[in-house]
């Protein structure tokens, strides 16, 4: 089967705290978008080997990879089912379209399309809410990605709920090359420069839906701005080009531009590909569900 992983921006993320083993708490709008990775998973009849092959060659292909997790999760929890036996070999191959490092979710991502897909496969001996379970152990946002719509999560990534209000923006993702480490980034936070919390105080408190202008904020850029100016002038030169609003996606080093004239999008698209040709540059959407993209094709 084939399975599409899509990528993720935040349209705000906001700190909230530090627990005493060392993981922060955030509340965050998360949105899928149309840039996809492209898993293709082959289910042996017989026993075997979780194998990952991927054409990023930056990507682990061991018990590192999440992927690999995912698949290893899936077939523990599969072991208490009544006639799983022998225990299937699973091959994930991955074809990167997702920058890496890059604040995109692409790992997470790639994770939940294998538990969406393999439990499909199976005939879904699980339910949704089981397999976000499943993935909160392999990594923060993959609980998120099995969602596969708009949310907002909370806590360390375990508290994901659908975001009611329709989000219709075009989206410029700007890459500039920069891989950022996310463990860094909240290693070197200092949670007494973070911002976010006036200017979504309304949002917090349930009061008002997302708006462009009044509410992208990310608490993360108050390190990495400072620490990567590239992603500040990418920022910049969003905002300079049309878009209502340009932010920095989780922890970095992707930037996107929200754009409410896709005319405008397109222009501001070739006009960077124009001057800064090191830049990847991706036109793509808000997806407001991703189920039709996990279905065996």
């Amino acid at each position: 089967m084939k399975v599409c992983a899509p990528a993720k921006i935040n349209l705000f993320l906001h700190v909230t705290g530090r627990r005493p083993d060392g993981y922060h708490t955030l509340f965050t709008l998360m949105v899928p978008v149309g840039l996809c990775d492209e898993l293709t998973i082959t289910v042996d009849a017989g026993p075997g080997d979780i194998r990952v092959a991927c054409d990023d060659p930056r990507l682990p292909a061991d018990s590192s990879n999440l992927a690999f997790q995912a698949a290893s999760v899936f077939l523990q929890r599969c072991e208490n089912l009544p006639g799983f036996q022998p225990k299937p070999g699973i091959h994930i191959s991955i074809r990167k379209q997702i920058p890496v490092a890059a604040g995109l979710g692409g790992g997470s991502s790639d994770a939940a399309a294998v538990l969406v897909g393999l439990n499909r496969h199976f005939g879904d001996p699980f339910t949704r809410d089981d397999l976000m379970r499943m993935g909160l152990g392999v990594g923060a946002d993959v609980p998120f990605f099995v969602c596969g719509r708009p949310a907002i999560v909370t806590g360390i990534g375990e508290n994901v709920q659908p975001y009611p209000h329709s989000l219709s923006y075009h989206v410029l993702l700007v890459f500039p090359g920069i891989r950022v480490s996310t463990a860094e980034v909240y290693k070197n936070l200092d949670l007494g420069l973070t911002n976010c919390e006036k200017k979504l105080k309304k949002l917090l408190l349930g009061q008002q839906a997302f708006d462009a202008v009044c509410h992208t904020c990310n608490d993360l850029e108050s390190f990495t701005l400072p620490m990567f100016p590239e992603i500040a002038a990418a920022k910049q030169v969003l905002v300079e080009l049309g878009a209502a609003s340009a932010l920095m996606s989780g922890s970095g080093s992707a930037v996107f531009g929200l754009f409410d004239n896709l005319s405008k999008a397109r222009n501001a698209r070739e006009t960077l590909r124009r001057r800064k040709q090191t830049w990847s540059v991706v036109l793509t959407e808000l997806v407001g569900d991703m189920d039709q993209r996990y279905q065996q094709r």
